[in-house]
């Protein structure tokens, strides 16, 4: 695979080169489908959530990357994501079989390049409260990475909130 050009999505050193790829091309569909994306955004629960996704008529789609089968059977805190959006997807790579994925959450198969939405996410609308929250920290996150572009050493200071 192809070594991906420094990237300005946070990085903490627990992503995969595998995981960078598929975020890569999954927020490529995403964009293409009008969505506005946000990575490794920090909800509520203390969680952080892979790729948050937010619409123009203000729906939010959590994307959940899991690049191994290993991955996927390590880690069962995805469950919790469903409270803070309305529709949630994985996104694997082609290595992935798709079979042991849940049937109860949207499924997209990616690759650097790009993805394929190949079972949409059932829906299940958040509260007006809760959709402020994650749209506020979706906004404060957009905003703190714009500003780190143009002045670096701000991003020292750490994320508002």
């Amino acid at each position: 695979m192809p070594r991906l050009m420094q990237t300005l999505t946070p990085q903490d050193g627990r992503q995969s080169e595998t995981a960078l790829f598929v975020a890569r091309g999954t927020r490529r569909l995403l964009r293409r489908l009008k969505f506005s994306t946000v990575t490794e955004l920090p909800l509520l629960s203390g969680r952080r959530a892979d790729i948050v996704a937010l619409a123009a008529d203000g729906g939010v789609h959590i994307v959940e990357i899991k690049s191994s089968i290993a991955d996927f059977r390590a880690d069962m805190k995805w469950r919790e994501y469903r409270a803070h959006c309305d529709r949630l997807y994985f996104a694997i790579p082609e290595s992935v079989p798709v079979e042991i994925m849940p049937p109860d959450a949207g499924l997209i198969v990616a690759d650097a390049y790009g993805a394929e939405i190949l079972r949409e996410a059932p829906e299940h609308r958040l509260a007006a409260a809760t959709r402020r929250a994650v749209l506020m920290r979706f906004a404060h996150a957009a905003a703190h990475r714009l500003h780190g572009l143009s002045d670096p050493e701000v991003m020292a200071m750490g994320p508002i909130g």
